[in-house]
């Protein structure tokens, strides 16, 4: 770790301190004096130097350049002696070529091993080795809200602050995408894509996914970050590695993105070459009924469309278009046929 971020880390402690969240006891020596936390440091420096920048470029003619660009850049956190790197999926998603950014600025050749659509995990390998200690797994769902949390992102820009989990709740994305326990922190940071979130004991916990505008959930206007739990990766870590995608993700997939509201799902957007774009929905319908039974909100909506039977068939959405019901009959196909595949998978 270098010199400025060593100071990053303990300015971190500091913070935690000030702010009055609570850390461990401090460690004592055999005359009664404290020590500064030595177990605590290490821990944390650990945590903070597995956490490297995650750089990609979309393979040519990728859909998602539409919406993720060709570009992309985050962090990752290594968690295997072999160089398999966690992320958030979207920053690999149909990229073709990846980059490991080090703190010393060196970058590595990687490989795509694994995106979950299911989880929105993505995994990476470094094709040479990192010489990098993996960060320790920690269990998310037992962290308490208020609990003081690092927060760490990786690359040229990388940096670690202190953090406060305020909630956990389940998270529906308009994109078709839905998880149990997502974890909430603030003060919100902008270089959340893929940054580790890790307990005072240096565990990680979360992989840094959203900008949220309320952390709490509660309506209020306090910014923070949403953060995927790391509990859903060990029930699915054997099968990513080995076939690069977990069975939860082969599912139906429409290509709509939709917001809520009170009377429906509002379309608005639809993406290109998708089911929803054959089927001629557009953006401004409101989707009030799938195979007859009423929606709901986006949560419901997925699990009606993933447990309704297999990924590729027909379905009828009714929608609420210029104050006339339509009935619009819709193909779903599985979404992980649809993209295309980096070299790696």
């Amino acid at each position: 770790m270098s010199p400025a971020l060593l100071l990053r880390l303990s300015f971190a402690l500091v913070l935690g301190l000030s702010a009055g969240l609570a850390l461990p006891a401090p460690d004592r020596q055999g005359d009664g004096e404290a020590t500064e936390f030595p177990g605590q440091r290490l821990a944390l420096k650990r945590a903070s130097d597995a956490v490297l920048g995650v750089q990609s470029t979309a393979t040519e003619g990728a859909s998602t350049i539409d919406t993720l660009g060709e570009y992309r850049a985050g962090s990752g956190v290594v968690i295997a002696s072999d160089g398999l790197v966690l992320t958030i999926g979207y920053l690999i998603l149909e990229a073709e070529d990846v980059e490991l950014v080090l703190d010393s600025g060196k970058r590595m050749p990687a490989r795509v091993v694994a995106y979950d659509l299911a989880t929105g995990f993505g995994l990476v390998q470094a094709v040479l080795p990192l010489g990098i200690a993996p960060a320790q797994l920690g269990q998310a769902h037992a962290v308490a809200e208020g609990e003081p949390l690092l927060f760490v992102s990786g690359g040229d820009d990388g940096a670690l602050s202190a953090a406060q989990l305020v909630s956990r709740r389940g998270f529906s994305g308009y994109w078709e995408y839905h998880i149990d326990g997502a974890l909430f922190t603030s003060p919100a940071r902008r270089d959340h894509s893929g940054a580790g979130l890790f307990n005072a004991q240096g565990e990680l916990i979360g992989i840094g996914s959203l900008l949220v505008p309320s952390a709490p959930g509660d309506g209020s206007r306090r910014a923070g970050n949403m953060f995927v739990p790391v509990d859903l990766l060990p029930p699915i870590f054997a099968e990513l590695r080995e076939r690069g995608v977990s069975r939860a993700s082969m599912r139906a997939w429409l290509g709509v993105n939709c917001v809520e509201q009170d009377d429906g799902l509002r379309v608005v957007r639809v993406s290109r070459d998708s089911p929803a774009e054959t089927a001629g929905l557009q953006p401004g319908d409101l989707i009030r009924r799938l195979d007859g039974a009423p929606v709901g909100g986006l949560e419901s909506f997925y699990k009606m469309l993933w447990n309704g039977g297999s990924a590729e068939r027909d379905l009828t959405i009714e929608v609420l278009r210029e104050g006339q019901t339509q009935s619009v009959p819709v193909h779903s196909v599985d979404r992980t046929q649809t993209l295309r595949r980096a070299r790696g998978i």
